[in-house]
């Protein structure tokens, strides 16, 4: 179940990094663009490196920094956005399913 909570937890970063995208912009197409390409970036980097199956294995500390990374622009992003209720939830959420995970030895 935390594992299912982790990846609707990747799921909802692409989108807020999307959002953030788009809301960054100021044309149009400079929108679409960000709002489908930095997800696009951010998933084949997480593909790469962060992933349970990624080709690239990380160290664990150099794991534990990418994923504060990954999992904590998000959170700088929607406060930037003024989404501060927002950001704060899924912060908490981030970090109570990261401890478990460690916990859970997944």
């Amino acid at each position: 179940m935390n594992i299912g909570l982790r990846f609707l937890l990747e799921l909802c970063g692409l989108f807020i990094y999307g959002y953030w995208g788009y809301q960054a912009a100021s044309t149009p197409i400079t929108k679409i663009t960000l709002a489908i390409g930095i997800p696009a970036l951010v998933a084949i980097i997480w593909g790469v490196l962060g992933s349970p199956k990624a080709p690239i294995q990380l160290t664990p500390g150099f794991r534990l920094l990418f994923e504060i990374i990954i999992f904590g622009l998000p959170i700088v992003l929607l406060m930037f956005l003024g989404k501060i209720k927002i950001a704060v939830l899924y912060g908490l959420i981030t970090v109570i399913n990261k401890i478990l995970m460690f916990i859970w030895n997944q």
